[in-house]
């Protein structure tokens, strides 16, 4: 079996695209980022992602949507989905084909999260992995200690006669930081986009502190939560005083508030860090693998250097299709 770097994952022997970055007659999908769907004829997904994508307004596939941990046959290989971690929903892919197990990971972590069902790791002979936070220094501290600086940085926004906004992504991010702040003593708001992912995690059985859809144009008597986008907007500049916070896995890197053009970055992440990346290799017990995306070719040489085989999935030039072989 080989494994190509089109667009996506492609696995020629089985005719399997995995998270194909172009519209395909068939594909499976992990989770609903924008930056893995698109309208493709027909998707294997687990329910919540479908669910999240008719959302989003991705409306055209015909969905498959087994149950976690149950088997899809799709020519002579068996296709199995396992909780990622990552986002309601999210999954990662097991496909077993002529006697092989190859593990695709798509987006993940390994830290239990309040929104997302946690991560399932199934052990599997070759690995394609995500390694975007793959480098020493990418370490999160601990959750705890984050989640209570964030609801520290709200209560003083709002001591000092701020309204605290918060920064964060609309399918993920906004979800975990809603859980976060259960019990605060203030209200809480949702940005449009936040308030209908919401609704499909509430769908799905997720529970939240009450929250209200902001309106734009009302006064703010509690915290925010919005995409950094929408600071661009009218109605954000009627907001009067202001306190901002990005939530993102990169507020490690130094300067992010700066970057951000916030007043302060939580180091908060849907993504594993470096040690859940080296984690995830030794609970596949994979013989090979093969990194894609972020710092994928500084976690594969770190791995080298630990004794595995590991090689980055890089994009092929155009005029010849890179080709990596399995399994030999």
């Amino acid at each position: 079996m080989r494994i190509i770097h089109d667009h996506g994952v492609y696995l020629p022997g089985p005719g399997l695209r995995l998270d194909p970055q172009r519209p395909q007659p068939f594909a499976v999908v992990t989770h609903a980022h924008s930056d893995h769907v698109q309208a493709h004829d027909e998707v294997v997904a687990t329910a919540a992602t479908a669910a999240l994508m008719r959302r989003r307004g991705v409306t055209r596939p015909r969905f498959r949507t087994p149950q976690l941990h149950e088997p899809v046959a799709y020519g002579a290989a068996t296709v199995t989905l396992y909780p990622a971690g990552h986002v309601l929903g999210s999954a990662q892919v097991l496909v077993e084909w002529e006697g092989s197990r190859c593990l695709y990971s798509g987006d993940f972590k390994l830290r239990h999260g309040r929104t997302a069902e946690p991560a399932e790791v199934p052990e599997a002979d070759v690995v394609i992995m995500e390694t975007t936070f793959g480098k020493p220094r990418y370490q999160l501290p601990p959750v705890p200690e984050v989640e209570e600086r964030l609801r520290g940085f709200c209560r003083q926004a709002m001591a000092d006669g701020c309204t605290p906004v918060l920064f964060c992504y609309s399918l993920g991010k906004g979800q975990e930081v809603l859980a976060i702040l259960e019990g605060e003593p203030y209200p809480i708001y949702l940005q449009n986009e936040h308030w209908d992912t919401t609704v499909v995690y509430r769908e799905f059985g997720v529970s939240f502190p009450e929250h209200r859809k902001f309106q734009p144009g009302q006064k703010l008597d509690g915290v925010l939560l919005c995409a950094q986008q929408c600071r661009k907007a009218a109605w954000f500049q009627r907001l009067g005083s202001v306190r901002t916070a990005c939530v993102t896995g990169w507020a490690l890197d130094r300067g992010a508030a700066y970057r951000y053009r916030t007043d302060a970055a939580f180091p908060l992440s849907d993504h594993a860090d470096y040690h859940e990346l080296l984690e995830y290799v030794r609970l596949t017990r994979a013989d090979r693998v093969y990194t894609l995306h972020g710092f994928a070719e500084e976690f594969a040489g770190d791995l080298r250097r630990r004794g595995l085989w590991a090689e980055p999935l890089r994009a092929p030039p155009a005029a010849a299709p890179l080709q990596l072989s399995l399994f030999e």
